[in-house]
């Protein structure tokens, strides 16, 4: 079983997918969402839980740099009951601060355009995500 990592924004929803192992993270997809229509990509995300047989979530929680939880956090909070609820699986909120600034500091180092890293800055941070709390695990 594997697990899966998100980063849920406003717009787009990161998504990541561990190995077998639970050793590394790939990430595989970005899904469009609106969170002020309440439209979370919950079809797909069932789907690539299907597909990848997916046990557990891991979703980026961002903290505020002082450790508070403000209106971000409290979405991402929002998000991870959702998915509990919808899928009976087990949700991890995973403190991602600092995590998007990294990917996007990744991508230009390896000197993707802008345009490019917009369409995969999202994906990229769930596979941070994702790779810290395995790491974790170890």
């Amino acid at each position: 079983m594997r697990t899966m990592g998100l980063d849920a924004g406003t717009k787009t929803v990161g998504i990541a997918i561990s190995d077998a192992f639970g050793w590394t993270a790939q990430g595989i997809e970005t899904i469009k969402i609106n969170e002020a229509a309440g439209e979370f990509g919950i079809d797909r995300i069932g789907e690539l839980v299907q597909e990848h047989e997916v046990s557990k979530f891991v979703v980026g929680f961002p903290k505020n740099m002082n450790n508070t939880v403000g209106p971000r956090g409290e979405a991402a909070q929002m998000f991870a009951a959702l998915l509990e609820e919808t899928f009976s699986l087990p949700v991890v909120l995973w403190d991602e601060r600092l995590t998007t600034m990294a990917a996007e500091r990744v991508l230009i180092d390896a000197d993707v355009s802008r345009k490019k890293r917009k369409k995969v800055i999202d994906k990229m941070a769930a596979m941070m995500i994702l790779q810290g709390y395995l790491d974790s695990q170890k």
